[in-house]
């Protein structure tokens, strides 16, 4: 089991990637009053709130040389919930259909469980790559185009909604071949 210094853990960057895990809740609870227009931009500017957390831990991260395991770890985690939150919630009240929710916490689901095993073997995670940010993004831009009322028969919509299925599952395999990739340096000792 991996043990994390203080140093480690209290970083500003970690404490953005904890503030947009938090922000899952009031999303959560917002998103029971989705037909109200003036809380679907409410729920909007805490997204956007959340997707500058996203974007500031990672900057801050790398200009004062603060990447740590825990960074790792966090900073995914908090995308996972906060996402998953949104689309739980956007699947209960019907804002997406069945199988786009169930493709979006599969693999979310599957890249947990495959991030604990390779964390096990490498004794290390697995840090996340722009194929992964990028499936994020584009989930992200289809729920703020949902929250914004979009059409979704339109061109804009359509476009964005199959970019991102595109990217779920190729981020999912992407994530299986650089872990394989990883786990086959370590048993090498080329890592």
């Amino acid at each position: 089991m991996m043990k994390y210094s203080n140093k480690e853990i209290f970083t500003f960057s970690n404490f953005l990637s904890f503030v947009r895990l938090l922000l899952a809740v009031p999303l959560w609870i917002l998103l029971d009053n989705f037909q109200s227009e003036s809380t679907r931009y409410l729920i909007l500017t805490v997204c956007l709130l959340a997707a500058l957390t996203d974007i500031f831990d990672g900057y801050f991260a790398r200009k004062n040389n603060q990447i740590t395991e825990v960074g790792k770890i966090i900073d995914p985690l908090a995308d996972k919930i906060g996402i998953g939150a949104v689309i739980i919630k956007l699947f209960l009240i019907g804002q997406i259909p069945l199988y786009y929710f169930l493709m979006i916490i599969g693999r979310d689901f599957l890249i947990f469980l495959g991030g604990i095993i390779v964390t096990q073997k490498l004794n290390r995670v697995l840090p996340s790559n722009i194929l992964g940010k990028s499936a994020v993004i584009v989930i992200g831009i289809v729920i703020i185009l949902i929250l914004l009322n979009v059409n979704k028969n339109g061109l804009l919509f359509v476009s964005f909604y199959y970019l991102s299925i595109f990217l779920i599952f190729t981020s999912l395999i992407g994530y299986i071949i650089r872990a394989k990739e990883f786990i086959k340096k370590k048993n090498h000792g080329t890592i």
